[in-house]
């Protein structure tokens, strides 16, 4: 386990640290309406675990419950959704809000991406329901079961490139070669196309806020995110900081083999990280997205980097309360366990279980 309080806060990064210009606009009114064009979303839960929290020593912990996330069974069911209904209202406008207008809006056009997992279910589920054509990139080493759950949502799978790196740019190319949109969850200096996807995810912060404010009479003194390239991260800290203000501590979570964040803040600048594969798979990025790193060196607190097997050990004090997840969605609350003693009796803590329990 290592640590690095972030030295950067509040101030954000220096100009000349390379990072791409822009910033994740914090609209909850804007995402909620195009989200409510899709079908199947709907708010997920905000789950009280006071046994949990007495034997960890806290005063409280809540847990936002992202497993069954529009039917697709994590929060990345919310970016592409929402990156891809806000071109349809670009086209469409409030015509939009016609079953018959949005299935056709966006007829002809063609999404593609490269996936590790749950961004290409919602990249293939959004452009279904507004009638688009989707192209998903997998790496070799993702199981031919999950290229069969893309294609039952309406995808074309490709397979190529030994890594995710490879099929990103594998993607990358056929959106230049076809005329193609590129849909990435991550982005690169200079390009900010992935900026959207990060915004989806304020519906989660959205309805989070308005859930724990129901509950408790005082905002959490804790949260912990977790973070590959770091979207959600940066999305759930950017909206926290305009609705609960600078004294919620924010604790980033990353593997001990995929450090990016963590590495880049201490640099100063976005590095490439290398490590081994991590039972994390989902936070397995060894490269930051830049505009998540530059957010985040403003709104986070700390970062911290945990073991697989930590992770992996800690995750099953989740199952007694029907709260089962992969190391990737529970690292969040495993860095709460890593810290309980620490926090004490006073704390109260908040943490995302970001998926469920098949890392596949």
């Amino acid at each position: 386990m290592k640590y690095l309080a972030n030295p950067w806060r509040p101030a954000g990064l220096p100009p000349q640290s390379g990072l791409a210009e822009g910033q994740i606009t914090v609209d909850d009114y804007l995402v909620l309406k195009l989200l409510n064009l899709c079908p199947a979303h709907a708010a997920t839960p905000l789950v009280g675990v006071p046994e949990l929290a007495e034997t960890l020593g806290i005063g409280s912990l809540f847990i936002k419950d992202e497993r069954g996330r529009m039917g697709l069974g994590s929060f990345k069911a919310l970016g592409a959704a929402f990156s891809i209904a806000k071109t349809a209202y670009e086209k469409a406008g409030d015509a939009l809000a016609d079953p018959q207008v949005a299935s056709q809006a966006l007829t002809g056009q063609v999404f593609v991406t490269a996936s590790a997992g749950n961004h290409g279910l919602s990249v293939a589920a959004g452009a279904k329901v507004f009638g688009a054509r989707s192209v998903i990139y997998l790496a070799e080493t993702v199981p031919s079961g999950f290229a069969q759950r893309l294609r039952d949502k309406g995808a074309d799978v490709v397979v190529e490139g030994a890594d995710y790196e490879a099929s990103m740019a594998a993607a990358a190319k056929a959106a230049q070669d076809n005329g193609w949109r590129l849909l990435s969850d991550s982005t690169w200096e200079a390009d900010t196309s992935g900026k959207d996807v990060m915004e989806g995810y304020l519906a989660l912060s959205a309805e989070m806020f308005a859930q724990y404010d129901a509950e408790n009479d005082a905002p959490p003194t804790h949260i912990y995110l977790q973070a590959g390239v770091g979207g959600l991260a940066a999305a759930v800290a950017a909206s926290l900081r305009q609705h609960w203000g600078d004294d919620v501590q924010v604790t980033v979570v990353e593997p001990t083999a995929a450090p990016a964040l963590q590495e880049s803040i201490r640099a100063g600048k976005p590095v490439e990280t290398h490590g081994p594969a991590s039972n994390m798979g989902r936070l397995d990025c060894k490269e930051p997205s830049h505009l998540a790193l530059k957010a985040l060196a403003r709104d986070a607190d700390g970062f911290l980097t945990l073991e697989d097997s930590d992770v992996a050990e800690k995750i099953k004090q989740l199952e007694p309360f029907g709260l089962q997840t992969s190391p990737s969605g529970g690292a969040g609350f495993a860095g709460v366990v890593a810290d309980a003693a620490q926090l004490g009796p006073q704390a109260r803590v908040l943490a995302i279980l970001s998926e469920g329990a098949a890392d596949d």
